[in-house]
């Protein structure tokens, strides 16, 4: 099954009137995909390609800064915003049965004013750009999630109620730009690979790629499938809190990056927006079925985060 595309124009952003016919065939086909596959490419949600491409660019030049000058904003350098930074190659490993992940990354947890960003001395508009694109990203995300809702026949705001916090603290919700830089095959380790397979932790994550492939979904028959890059669209995919949620009604796939053929000397982009409830809010099976005990947001991400980080950091 190929991974669906979606004409979200009627809810796109900017949009307030809905006509109940267009937001109908919307939810009809949403539901499809994310109970068949778990991904969906959406297209005319009002975020804009050039909006895309300033963002790759801008990440570009900062995964091009000399390392001593990135290491300024590991990370680790930043206790009161723990995931807030830059995390060089090889640090995750999102299939921890595999060497670390051949990339690098740089975590937008917060817009707030008191958490380290490059100056414009070192980087020109790169906290402007990163905080605009947070902000759209969680803009469309809560129309995303009230599609989902009214697919359940829950209230259109049951799922937004639980992201308030968003861009403050209090919230794990995360823009993350990423860079794979090109791949040197007699360097790279048994089983390695650009990104390990897994699921995404949260509730929803929204992708956006660059023309480069490499991207690769499982689907519900266990085979991966490739996931190209669809100028004008964004991918959307169920996380695995979400199944929870919905007692598995939604489907969380596994994805992964493999390396790129080894004359394909190409670097490869990607940013994605995790969309993750407050960290207080209560997870419980939104059917009242039991399926899964109630858990709260920060237990179950934490978890998850020590999978992939504990070990490194």
């Amino acid at each position: 099954m190929k991974i669906p595309v979606v004409d979200f124009g009627a809810y796109r952003l900017g949009r307030e009137e809905v006509p109940d016919d267009k937001l109908g065939t919307i939810i009809k086909e949403m539901n499809k995909a994310f109970t068949e596959i778990g991904f969906v490419y959406l297209e005319n949600t009002g975020i804009e390609p050039e909006e895309v491409k300033s963002i790759l660019d801008i990440s570009k030049t900062f995964f091009f800064l000399p390392e001593d000058i990135k290491k300024q904003f590991n990370r680790s350098n930043q206790p009161s915003v723990p995931n807030h930074g830059w995390a060089p190659a090889e640090t995750e490993s999102l299939n921890p049965l595999r060497p670390g992940d051949l990339k690098e990354s740089f975590n937008i947890v917060s817009i707030q004013p008191d958490i380290m960003w490059p100056s414009e001395e070192v980087l020109a508009g790169f906290r402007r750009i990163m905080e605009s694109f947070f902000t759209r990203c969680e803009q469309l995300s809560l129309r995303i999630l009230r599609v989902m809702a009214l697919i359940l026949g829950l209230d259109s705001d049951y799922f937004v109620n639980a992201h308030k916090r968003m861009n403050r603290d209090k919230n794990a919700t995360t823009l993350r730009t990423l860079y794979y830089p090109p791949v040197d095959m007699s360097s790279v380790k048994e089983g390695q690979i650009r990104c390990g397979e897994h699921s995404d932790y949260g509730t929803i994550t929204l992708v956006f790629q660059s023309s480069e492939g490499g991207l690769e979904v499982m689907n519900r028959s266990g085979e991966y499938i490739s996931v190209p890059h669809i100028p004008g669209t964004i991918l959307i995919n169920i996380a695995d809190l979400m199944q929870r949620w919905t007692s598995d009604y939604f489907v969380s796939a596994k994805h992964r990056v493999l390396l790129p053929p080894a004359e394909d000397k190409n670097p490869r982009q990607s940013v994605a927006f995790f969309v993750d409830p407050d960290d207080d809010a209560i997870i419980s099976c939104c059917d009242n079925s039991n399926k899964y005990p109630p858990i709260k947001t920060l237990d179950y991400i934490n978890e998850r985060f020590f999978v992939s980080y504990g070990k490194q950091d």
